[in-house]
């Protein structure tokens, strides 16, 4: 078993908390453990900064509702019907004003659509919507048909993805968003503080939170100690060694699914066995009750168990370090570099305990023989290597990351991750294109049973990356404040679904 890790003492911790920052009864202060880099809307896919921006102040057409299991409900568009396979009609919420006072129209959705799916931005959008295209057609003011081709029969809930914006705003990312939601970014600086403020004119409930202001502290120890302090209202992601108080602590499960991304486009990764001997060489069993959270689970697949088509015959590989070895040698003894040094890649404060979890890694890829070094990357320069086109002259990697699908369908992560096309595919294989693509297009039972075979071929025939774990989050809540978090909240955290006790 791995030895657990310590993370740094609450004596320590608390020497660099600072003053109160929560000043009255109805602001709330939320520590966030990794800084944002964007405020762009349409990049509020992406868990660190959707779980400020989203729904918060830019909104959907629709939203799935994930914590209340209502499915998905009317956000910005309070109905919608099929009008043929590849198009559906959207009928908007009437009497909906931007934060800067401009009407919300049918023009403005055909303009965040066009803007979202433009080469001449780098949105996080189009990753969800791979290989289709997408077009809108306003219908008149307040209806607007969406077309997707091929044909997509989701489209409903493809459209909760994609952020309003006014149809004044440039096709280039803003620092000043503005939205329909019922905040407004107030101030932001950099590395320290990002204040959202309740704006009058919102079209639906105001909701009781009047501000918020987030910081970001990136130990758990000082997280957690701010909210036992009431120096902070909410801390959505501490450790579970930080989790201590019953009254205030709570675990839930997240849609978040950690693995290691590989490059095949790259000796030595570009063979089968190569990939394999990493597979085998990670006792995924060591890391849960000790760096990783109880109830944390084994993954084989980058979708959580309740996603369409989840295919419950595929076996998480054994741990084999011997096996591993022996793979290498017979991969060397045909000429594959298997000495190669390879990058470990990560992202810091990514999650709690992620860099124990990463030296924890390499220890094992080099007991079973790889040759590997380890580095750390804030989130903007990490995006960098994450996501194409990668970088020329880089060294073999693994890029370790989290991906979040809480949708429940899998085409939010199929594409994008592992088509020849997929923004942050290591890949090339016609059959897994194919399958996706077919996949995508498909329906009911069809549907299911097409991914299905796709999470099989991906992990078995490909063995396409190292799948490890779907995670566990830990929250800390001030006894004040009316909150629990659900699966949603790691990539979405609704100030409105806030109160006060």
């Amino acid at each position: 078993m791995l030895p657990r890790f310590p993370l740094i003492g609450a004596a320590l911790a608390a020497l660099s908390i600072g003053p109160a920052l929560a000043q009255t009864k109805t602001d709330v202060t939320i520590v966030l453990g990794e800084d944002v880099d964007l405020v762009e809307p349409c990049m509020a896919t992406r868990s660190n900064i959707g779980r400020i921006i989203l729904e918060n102040v830019s909104e959907t057409l629709t939203e799935l509702d994930v914590g209340g299991g209502k499915g998905l409900v009317p956000r910005l568009a309070e109905s919608w019907e099929a009008v043929n396979d590849k198009t559906w009609r959207f009928h908007l919420r009437q009497g909906v004003k931007f934060s800067d006072g401009s009407a919300f129209d049918a023009s403005d959705v055909k303009h965040s659509i066009e803007r979202a799916m433009s080469d001449k931005i780098s949105c996080e959008t189009p990753r969800y919507f791979g290989g289709m295209t997408v077009s809108a057609q306003v219908v008149d003011d307040h209806t607007i048909d969406i077309t997707a081709d091929p044909a997509q029969p989701i489209l409903p809930l493809l459209m909760s993805l994609v952020t309003i914006v006014p149809s004044e705003t440039p096709v280039e990312f803003t620092r000043k968003p503005v939205g329909t939601g019922p905040y407004v970014l107030s101030e932001w600086t950099p590395g320290q503080r990002l204040v959202l403020e309740r704006r009058d004119g919102y079209w639906g409930k105001e909701p009781a939170v009047t501000k918020a202001t987030y910081v970001f502290r990136p130990d758990s120890a000082v997280r957690a100690a701010m909210v036992e302090t009431g120096e902070a209202d909410i801390a959505p992601s501490i450790s579970e060694q930080d989790a201590t108080n019953p009254a205030t602590d709570f675990s839930y499960l997240n849609s978040e699914t950690f693995y290691l991304r590989l490059d095949h486009s790259m000796a030595p990764l570009n063979d089968k066995r190569v990939r394999q001997a990493l597979n085998m060489a990670v006792d995924r069993e060591a890391f849960i009750g000790t760096v990783l959270p109880k109830g944390t689970e084994l993954a084989t697949a980058i979708v959580p168990p309740t996603t369409l088509g989840w295919n419950k015959d595929v076996k998480v590989p054994a741990y084999d370090p011997d096996g591993a070895k022996a793979l290498l040698a017979q991969a060397r003894a045909d000429g594959v570099p298997v000495d190669t040094k390879l990058e470990l890649v990560g992202r810091t404060n990514n999650f709690p305990n992620v860099t124990e979890v990463m030296e924890a890694l390499l220890d094992m890829l080099k007991s079973a023989g790889f040759t590997v070094d380890l580095k750390m990357y804030e989130v903007a320069e990490f995006e960098g290597l994450y996501s194409k086109p990668y970088p020329e002259g880089r060294a073999p990697q693994l890029v370790a990351a989290q991906h979040d699908n809480a949708k429940g369908d899998p085409v939010f992560s199929m594409y994008f991750k592992y088509h020849s096309k997929g923004r942050q595919s290591g890949m090339s294989d016609p059959k897994a294109d194919e399958l996706i693509e077919k996949a995508s297009a498909a329906s009911g039972e069809e549907r299911a049973k097409l991914w299905s075979e796709l999470f099989a071929y991906l992990h078995d025939d490909v063995v396409a990356d190292v799948l490890l774990f779907h995670m566990v989050s830990f929250a800390r809540v001030n006894e004040r404040i009316d909150f629990k978090p659900t699966i949603a909240t790691n990539s979405q955290l609704q100030l409105s679904e806030i109160g006060f006790k």
